[in-house]
């Protein structure tokens, strides 16, 4: 199909649902999603977004700015991730135990305000890593319309320039949680390192950003176009890293990937949940 036809393929999806609860980050995706949804059914849809500890407040803040530019419906709810010791432990199914307690609450609101859908922003770009949140997307019954429609991550990209929404060139984002390897735990101080250094890093004018966590090494992602400007601050970014608490700073010579955590679990055989 081209993009036309999926578009339209959408709209269907939509339509077919009626009364809709967003899982709504503030992302590329569901930003798109959310905007696609009011145009469709106007205020029979609610996004929720939660507040949660391993997202940057800033991340939560956007996500409610931008509810309020489209105009649907809004309700935010806290979420206590350390609360939860499958999540803390940090295992590669720690996706899934997130994922699993975010739609047993988004369930339960959808059961209360009377949405008999809760749809999520996955597309058909997230199939391609390992990603067992999903496992916990099926079984809750959550759908996925962009994915149900074939859209993929550029093709939201470009809906999302053509309907003026600023999120369309938004660069990719996970939770914090992400950047540390598994069998790690989980800590409140090691988010707040991360939460810092990646704040930093942007300040000084970088698009996309991980720093992955290794006890005290802080190992820096950016686009390789961008490694002139990590050699141009290098001493400053040494010292304010070292300042936040990590020994080393290293920069990934292989640049930004998405999931770069996940390439041990490919080379072990552990395929998409």
């Amino acid at each position: 199909m081209n993009l036309k036809e999926k578009n339209q393929k959408l709209s269907e999806i939509i339509q077919s649902m009626d009364s809709i609860l967003v899982a709504f980050s503030g992302g590329v995706d569901s930003t798109f999603l959310l905007a696609r949804i009011y145009e469709e059914v106007g205020d029979k849809v609610l996004a929720v977004t939660a507040a949660s500890e391993t997202f940057p407040t800033r991340e939560f803040e956007e996500a409610v700015a931008l509810a309020g530019v489209i105009g649907a419906p809004h309700f935010t709810i806290d979420i206590k991730e350390f609360e939860n010791e499958n999540f803390v432990a940090n295992n590669p199914d720690r996706c899934y135990h997130c994922r699993d307690g975010l739609y047993h609450r988004l369930s339960a609101i959808a059961v209360e305000k009377g949405y008999p859908y809760i749809v999520d922003g996955t597309n058909a770009s997230d199939t391609g890593d390992y990603r067992p949140g999903m496992k916990a997307t099926r079984e809750k019954g959550v759908r996925s319309p962009l994915l149900e429609a074939g859209l993929t991550k550029d093709d939201i990209r470009i809906l999302s320039k053509n309907m003026g929404l600023k999120t369309w060139n938004k660069p990719s984002f996970a939770c914090l949680s992400s950047r540390i390897p598994y069998g790690t735990r989980i800590t409140k101080k090691a988010i707040d390192q991360l939460d810092i250094a990646e704040n930093y890093l942007f300040s000084l004018g970088f698009y996309q950003v991980r720093v992955r966590h290794h006890d005290n090494i802080a190992r820096i992602e950016v686009l390789k176009e961008e490694f002139p400007k990590i050699l141009e601050h290098q001493e400053e970014i040494f010292e304010r890293f070292k300042e936040i608490g990590f020994q080393y700073v290293t920069l990934d010579l292989n640049g930004y990937r998405t999931g770069s955590m996940n390439e041990v679990l490919k080379e072990a055989g552990i395929g998409n949940g």
